[in-house]
């Protein structure tokens, strides 16, 4: 059983079982992982107000065979939306440490089109997949820029489109 402590941005929070959630956080040690913490819904629960969604805490957590939270220490508060917190971890690969993304995310200021520049999707000259025309929104399933007009045909959830451009 190994121990780790790192930094940690809070990317979203699930429910997991009666009392447990389960969490995305992005480290600056290891990239994006997913943790449980146990009880971490109880009314008891000194975890809880350590890991909300936005919040950057030192996080301590073991590894046995899934890692599981077992301290966290809330720190600062990063300054993107729940929405935008949970499209980013939508697109961010799990276990890739990347230390210009760690700056950005908690120092800020928060940008998609800085995101999807750092992650190799630069967006400024970006065309359309589909039409070939100036894109103005990424799609995240399936990694690709599109233009206005050929997302208004498409069956859209906003929580799979990512605004672009200037």
């Amino acid at each position: 059983m190994e121990e780790y402590v790192t930094d940690a941005v809070i990317l979203t929070k699930e429910p997991s079982q009666e009392y447990d959630s389960r969490y995305s956080l992005f480290t600056e040690r290891f990239g994006k992982i997913s943790a449980k913490a146990t009880s971490s819904r109880r009314i008891t629960s000194k975890l809880a107000g350590h890991l909300e969604p936005g919040t950057v805490a030192k996080v301590r957590f073991i590894d046995k065979g899934s890692p599981q939270i077992v301290d966290a220490l809330k720190t600062s508060h990063a300054d993107i939306s729940p929405g935008d917190l949970k499209l980013l971890n939508d697109l961010l690969p799990d276990m890739q440490a990347d230390a210009e993304l760690w700056q950005l995310l908690v120092h800020g200021p928060f940008s998609w089109n800085g995101v999807l520049r750092m992650l190799g999707w630069d967006p400024s000259g970006a065309l359309c997949a589909i039409c070939g025309r100036p894109a103005g929104w990424f799609f995240i399933p399936r990694q690709e820029f599109l233009c206005d007009a050929c997302v208004s045909k498409m069956k859209r959830s906003t929580l799979s489109y990512i605004k672009v451009g200037p």
